[in-house]
């Protein structure tokens, strides 16, 4: 006897045994009744961890921060109706930045289908091409070749979840009564011990995914454009994998001679090698600068960046493309790339640095100048203020006042822009992480919340006003979880990205602001008061930090920062224009 009290507790538990065979190790479940069966095979896996959210939205979300910093898949359980539907801002993003889920939608039966039975909604394929793969499991059946189809499907919606490219994949779950584990005979007795347990310590059945190593004559062919070109530029993308990519692109740079014009997401800029580029955004805003150092090659690693500038430049080079694609994803809207290498990207950097001597010369030393000249003019803009917190200064300190090791989650719109543009490299290690698939701020803060409990390490998130009222109700996940996490808010009272649109002058100025400057007037302290976190509310740099670091001692934290979102434009635009006027007319030696 395996102890099963009813067919669906069987069922259930055989579905969630080989899903944690298959490498999950976090569930996230939400309240509901046709799920339970789900909820209880959960809570009662061995290596599991199990984590309630009340909101669906936030779960999601928080279930995408786990899988994020753990690289691991984390089952999502929702009940039948709506509540599977607000998963579906977060599996959108798990698709564009292949993060692996294993959403478990409980469904009715197929017989109280399109029959008006309260809660029942059609959730077959709920999530369209976002899904990597969906299956319906079916109702639960007491035989063998029921259970065994159930374990199989199971391994291998694990398995296609981590396979490249990694993302969401759903299965449907109908039960029918009782939901409860009460007693029910099934016939137990006549399913093989094989149905009944799988293969103890293993999935059902095993998927061995493909060698991710790219094609070595490939690589030689590039290696010999390389070694032929000095010309060059690395350039690294939003990556969240933690496999040593910052050392093998420091490594690759070095055996090139290639600067990295490494974004904060990237895994490559902290920690990093004195080839790595922070100002790069700046530095091709000066138009002589940016003529003059037009590469000829460029070898791509990581998503989409997020400054236009440097993307434009790149596109206007003429230069060869190299696009590597660790999972698969394309990330070359224009259209420029002439070679995609998928595989890993810290072996193709290995196998790409092998017998390349040539080592930084005058090409890199340009760029390396250049931006230790903004750099300088930056830091004397912010010396003539000293006392100011103005947008980019935040995300200077923010990054600033973290340790070495510390994790960061950055939100979309002006943060990541901020931290990408005036957040300097350094060779202290920091985890940098973002939402760059879809580019949405919905679900920040659960993320982010995510990332801390899979994280043994700080956590800090640089997040806007907007993104936090987006996802307030994090703070009750956050307290419910005993999650501690320091949240920085800049607070400009609105929608301060749109301030740099052209809409900003095409519209008339009642407009603008009505439609997008989106005032709100939230004093943000109720906020911390609803998760139960400690509110800061500094008005110096150094007060900024303080309150940073105060957080990364333990507990939940909301530091808010007020700024002016009228002078947030100006502000911006000096800078920049100080950074690039201080170039001057080179040369760049």
């Amino acid at each position: 006897m395996s102890g099963d009290s009813n067919l669906n507790v069987l069922w259930a538990r055989a579905l969630v045994e080989e899903l944690v065979r298959g490498g999950a190790r976090h569930a996230v479940v939400c309240p509901g009744s046709r799920s339970s069966p789900l909820a209880l095979a959960c809570a009662r896996a061995e290596g599991l961890r199990v984590w309630s959210v009340i909101d669906e939205r936030s779960a999601a979300f928080f279930g995408l921060g786990l899988a994020k910093q753990s690289r691991a898949p984390v089952i999502l359980v929702a009940t039948s109706g709506t509540a599977g539907a607000h998963f579906y801002p977060a599996v959108i993003e798990a698709s564009l930045s292949q993060v692996p889920l294993i959403v478990l939608t409980a469904d009715r039966p197929l017989e109280l289908q399109g029959w008006g039975a309260a809660q029942t909604v059609p959730q077959a394929r709920f999530y369209g091409e976002h899904a990597r793969s969906f299956s319906d499991v079916g109702v639960p059946e007491a035989s063998d070749v029921a259970l065994a189809h159930l374990r199989a499907t199971a391994a291998r919606a694990a398995a296609t979840s981590m396979r490249a490219p990694r993302g969401a994949v759903q299965l449907n779950v109908p039960f029918r009564e009782p939901l409860a584990p009460v007693t029910e005979a099934f016939g137990e007795e006549r399913l093989s011990a094989l149905s009944k347990s799988g293969r103890a310590g293993v999935p059902f059945t095993r998927i061995v995914p493909p060698m991710p190593a790219p094609d070595a004559a490939v690589l030689e062919s590039i290696r010999q454009r390389i070694a032929s070109t000095e010309r060059g530029v690395i350039v690294c993308g939003p990556r969240d994998e933690a496999d040593g990519f910052s050392e093998a692109i420091s490594a690759l740079s070095q055996a090139t001679g290639y600067p990295v014009l490494a974004e904060a997401t990237s895994q490559a800029r902290y920690g990093g090698g004195p080839l790595t580029l922070s100002y790069y955004d700046a530095l091709l805003r000066h138009a002589p600068f940016a003529r003059t150092h037009r590469p000829e090659l460029v070898l791509r690693f990581g998503g989409g960046l997020t400054p236009k500038v440097p993307q434009q430049w790149l596109d206007a080079s003429g230069a060869e493309v190299v696009l590597f694609s660790d999972g698969g994803a394309l990330f070359d809207p224009a259209h420029r790339a002439a070679t995609v290498v998928e595989g890993s990207a810290v072996a193709a950097c290995a196998a790409l640095a092998k017998g390349l001597t040539r080592g930084p010369g005058r090409w890199a030393q340009g760029f390396i100048t250049a931006e230790r000249m903004a750099r300088g003019a930056l830091e004397a803009a912010f010396a003539e203020r000293p006392d100011a917190l103005t947008e980019p200064r935040i995300a200077r300190e923010v990054v600033a006042a973290l340790p070495a090791g510390a994790a960061l989650f950055v939100s979309s719109s002006m943060p990541i822009r901020d931290v990408d543009a005036f957040a300097p490299a350094g060779t202290m290690p920091l985890r940098v992480l973002a939402n760059r698939g879809a580019n949405g701020i919905d679900g920040i803060i659960s993320s982010a919340l995510g990332v801390a409990a899979a994280a043994s390490r700080p956590v800090v998130l640089l997040t806007g006003d907007l993104a936090l009222l987006h996802d307030v109700g994090a703070f009750v996940t956050a307290s419910r979880a005993k999650v501690p996490l320091t949240v920085v808010a800049v607070n400009n009272d609105g929608g301060g990205i749109f301030s740099f649109l052209p809409i900003a002058q095409a519209a008339k100025p009642d407009e603008f602001e009505t439609l997008f400057g989106t005032p709100h007037g939230v004093d943000l302290s109720h906020a911390a008061a609803l998760g139960g976190a400690r509110f800061h509310r500094p008005t110096t740099p150094s007060a900024l930090r303080g309150a940073v670091r105060e957080g990364l001692e333990g507990g939940l934290h909301l530091v808010e920062v007020v700024v002016d979102r009228a002078a947030n434009v100006d502000d911006h635009r000096q800078l920049f224009a100080r950074m690039a006027a201080a170039l001057g007319e080179g040369p760049w030696l």
